[in-house]
């Protein structure tokens, strides 16, 4: 037997659920298949419960909305001797349903109990409808068989009572189970809901009991991908993962699947498939105890959390004084914060944790309270948030005892200009996580990607001031020799941007050399440097490069901004290095302190170039005592 879970997204139209209805009835082995509420709804009606809490009549309106969407997928695909009977089910439930919320528009209030009871609805009609679409399927009210305590809203199951339910359940299955997710019931059978991602939860829960044969959960995406391909566009699916890996990489925000939903099956070794309901035919993501050693890379995965808040407590208080990491996380754990990453310096002058920002404030409140005669009487401790912060993490088995995992993690942030304001990892190697400014987060994401998984090419985006004789001449080498750099040199150039001295264009996506001149004619806006550098700056590309093909002070005045956001030059522009000798000083250095690359040609006498020479004399060893 094998428990199969479909997602909002896989059911989110009539056209999605025959695509489920084709996976499904392709299985020839008895299955169990768990589906969410249609893609949408469990937000509807959240919104329900409170629009009649404020006594909006709206409400009713928005329900017959619902209840139309339902009527129209059933007569969509229900066959037609089905329909009738099926009707009239789902127009009972509404009736429930509408019993529901004119209490709560009465009373005015909407308690978790009753908002449970309205939000499993969702799954309770989705999960009905789909049983009388799908050929030798029967509908089971999973309700009444996962058992749980009353913390409505985010049940914990009672797993020795719902294991023993579930086996009486599921006994002698034929062929087809269609059953809810997310859902359960108290002792009393008062419905309750399991939290965020509930319906991965209850495929495991379900698989775990039955001892399953696999676990499936389709989604909308190939599986684990080695990264977020919203924000990676070079992502790929990752073909195997240990629980472990998929635990970390879960907890760090790969959204695929829900931390919790891998506990069950784990303690059972039981298998499991992330796949694509879109494209079936992909391999997708195996979940398993047995680690897998293929791969070109040391990491499976990179995740990411793109809004948290950094607390830091800091003091001299806490240097060798016993117990203060305890008050700390009891005063936070009292005050229900979770805590999402936590570092403490060597010194134990500071410990600074990471929670999402809807927790921040409570959590600095707590610390005051916990440590208001530190803070207050002596003044030797201080809190301090910061906010808008970003975690990554990067994660995989291989990571353990392989030298230069961290070094290829720093390094390709700091060239690109990325500061790490805090950084942990734990002793089994499995995860590395760092914490930076989000408004460096997909910069800092690609550049980690292409330093662990793109390692075989290097990639430059490109700024181009100068269109003249010496700019057209670069143009029509990069067109020209694109295919050679890559199969040569493993070195892809992006021309990102063009400027001259009438029109300027920036194209993230990229724009081809050969047509430059047409680009700028036609889709191109009043040329400015100063602006045509703010673009740069703020598109914040990784391993960016600014090319001066001018003879302009103008243009060569915006070198230090450039080299101050971490992006080098490249110039034919003799005017920056053949002014004062203070101010190539101060760019050379301002280079270098930014770990950044400053090249540039001076011809001299009998228009000789003689710079290049003279640096290639000095890294070899040699002194120059005169140039004649």
């Amino acid at each position: 037997m094998k428990v199969l879970k479909f997602g909002g997204s896989s059911v989110g139209s009539p056209e999605r659920i025959r695509g489920v209805k084709k996976i499904i009835e392709l299985r020839k082995e008895p299955c169990v298949i768990v589906v969410s509420a249609f893609r949408g709804v469990t937000d509807d009606l959240m919104q329900l419960g409170e629009m009649a809490s404020r006594r909006k009549e709206d409400f009713r309106n928005e329900l017959e909305h619902l209840q139309k969407r339902h009527l129209d997928v059933i007569h969509y695909l229900v066959p037609d001797e089905k329909t009738e009977t099926t009707v009239q089910a789902v127009e009972e439930m509404f009736r429930e349903l509408s019993s529901l919320l004119e209490g709560v528009f009465l009373l005015q209030e909407l308690s978790k109990r009753t908002l449970d009871h309205i939000l499993s609805f969702g799954e309770l009609l989705s999960a009905y409808i789909i049983s009388q679409i799908v050929q030798e399927a029967v509908f089971t009210d999973i309700r009444y068989s996962i058992k749980t305590d009353d913390q409505f809203g985010n049940a914990s199951v009672d797993f020795d009572l719902t294991n023993s339910l579930l086996k009486t359940e599921f006994h002698g299955l034929k062929k087809y189970a269609i059953v809810p997710g997310f859902i359960g019931s108290t002792r009393l059978n008062e419905t309750t809901t399991l939290g965020r991602g509930g319906s991965d939860y209850t495929a495991a829960i379900i698989a775990a009991a039955l001892n399953a044969e696999a676990l499936e959960i389709w989604t909308d995406v190939d599986g684990f991908m080695t990264a977020d391909p919203r924000k990676v566009e070079k992502a790929y699916a990752i073909e195997h993962l240990t629980y472990a890996e998929a635990i970390e990489l879960s907890h760090f925000g790969a959204k695929v699947i829900y931390t919790p939903t891998l506990r069950p099956v784990y303690k059972k070794n039981i298998p499991v498939y992330v796949k694509n309901t879109f494209n079936p035919e992909a391999k997708g993501t195996l979940i398993s105890n047995e680690p897998n050693g293929q791969g070109r890379s040391p990491i499976k995965g990179i995740s990411s959390i793109d809004h948290v808040d950094l607390i830091t407590l800091q003091g001299t208080a806490m240097v060798g004084v016993s117990g203060t990491s305890m008050r700390l996380f009891k005063a936070l754990a009292e005050a229900r914060v979770n805590v999402i990453l936590i570092t403490q310096a060597s010194s134990e002058y500071s410990i600074s944790f990471a929670v999402m920002p809807a927790d921040s404030r409570k959590a600095e409140k707590a610390i005051k309270a916990e440590f208001h005669r530190e803070m207050t009487q002596n003044g030797e401790l201080k809190v301090a948030v910061e906010n808008d912060m970003s975690i990554i993490a990067i994660v995989g088995e291989k990571m353990k005892n392989t030298p230069g995992i961290s070094a290829t993690l720093f390094r390709a942030l700091g060239r690109n200009g990325i500061n790490v304001v805090a950084t942990a990892q734990v002793s089994s190697e499995l995860n590395i996580s760092v914490v930076i400014k989000n408004s460096s987060l997909k910069k800092a994401l690609n550049v980690i990607h292409e330093g662990f998984f793109l390692s075989t090419y290097k990639e430059l985006n490109l700024f181009l001031a100068g269109t003249g004789v010496v700019g057209k001449s670069l143009l029509r080498q990069l067109s020209a020799q694109q295919e050679k750099l890559m199969a040569s040199h493993r070195l892809k150039l992006n021309l990102v941007g063009v400027a001259n001295s009438r029109k300027m264009v920036i194209d993230k996506k990229g724009l081809h050399p050969g047509q430059v001149d047409y680009i700028l004619e036609n889709l191109g806006e009043r040329s400015d440097i100063h602006e045509f550098c703010k673009t740069m700056v703020r598109l914040n590309l990784r391993n960016s490069v600014f090319i001066d093909c001018t003879g302009s002070s103008e243009v060569a005045s915006v070198y230090p901004q450039l080299f101050d956001a971490f992006i080098s030059v490249v110039a034919a522009n003799k005017i920056a290095c053949s002014g004062p000798y203070e101010q190539y000083r101060e760019l050379k250095s301002r280079a270098q302190a930014r770990n950044v690359r400053f090249f540039f040609e001076t011809n001299v006498g009998a228009g000789l170039p003689v710079i290049n020479t003279m640096n290639d004399l000095i890294l070899s060893g040699d002194r120059i005592l005169k140039l004649q």
